[in-house]
């Protein structure tokens, strides 16, 4: 490979977005992670303990339930914060994000029709949020959660900025 072929892959190697997640994430993904398993468990218990005729077939999908929602519980919160990136240029917006399967989503500047910000009961006792970019396609929206409160309004007031001044159709 000539010198100037490999500048030119270089340059233009799709590479994972720049900025992580806020770091508590892990604390928001663990506590609805433990949240929904509450939930799960209890209703599965209840019927295990009020329903006798289900003991003998139920017992084994609880044990199995429990365990499911301690990996979910202690794994999927800290190996989703390790993946998590996203990056807005002026050019796109990136979203890497995942945990068995890893979702990559770019989504140009001129494609964009709406920025949102989203902040549920527990994002906001933790200081953080959601952003949401959406464009006209079905598959086409970009969502960013476990930002700093902040650091989301800024990036939604650039983002916002940044559209605006570019040229496109937004379909």
């Amino acid at each position: 490979m000539d010198p100037e072929s490999a500048a030119e892959e270089t340059e233009w190697r799709i590479r994972p977005p720049r900025h992580r997640v806020d770091r508590r994430f892990i604390v928001w993904q663990t506590a609805v992670a433990v949240l929904w398993a509450a939930v799960l468990l209890g209703v599965v218990g209840a019927v295990y303990w009020f329903a006798e005729v289900t003991r003998p077939w139920l017992g084994p999908v609880l044990i199995i339930l429990s365990v499911l929602s301690t990996v979910e519980i202690a794994v999927a919160p800290t190996a989703r914060y390790l993946v998590h990136r996203w990056q807005a240029t002026d050019d796109a917006v990136y979203a890497l994000e995942g945990w068995f399967t890893r979702r990559w989503q770019i989504v140009p500047i001129s494609r964009i029709q709406s920025i949102d910000t989203e902040i549920g009961p527990l994002q906001g006792l933790l200081g953080l949020a959601t952003i949401r970019v959406t464009t006209a396609s079905s598959e086409g929206k970009i969502s960013i959660e476990g930002l700093d409160a902040a650091v989301a309004r800024a990036t939604v007031d650039r983002l916002r900025e940044v559209t605006a001044a570019t040229a496109g159709d937004a379909t």
